[in-house]
């Protein structure tokens, strides 16, 4: 699994960072960073619901 967090898109509702926080943070000004772009089998499940639950869609997976 690949994770990308589009910068220009994001709005910084910050659903990912509180439903995926191993993979995902925020910058100062609130847009999201991705921490880990290939997180392990253990994070799909918490980075597929953050996907889900991205307002602006700024949040998804590239690759399985």
């Amino acid at each position: 699994m690949r994770v990308e967090g589009n910068r220009d898109v994001c709005v910084g509702a910050g659903m990912c960072v509180l439903t995926a926080p191993e993979v995902f943070d925020q910058d100062d000004e609130g847009i999201v960073q991705v921490l880990h772009p290939e997180p392990d089998g253990g994070e799909e499940p918490a980075v597929r619901q953050a996907v889900t639950l991205c307002p602006s869609g700024a949040v998804r997976i590239t690759s399985e």
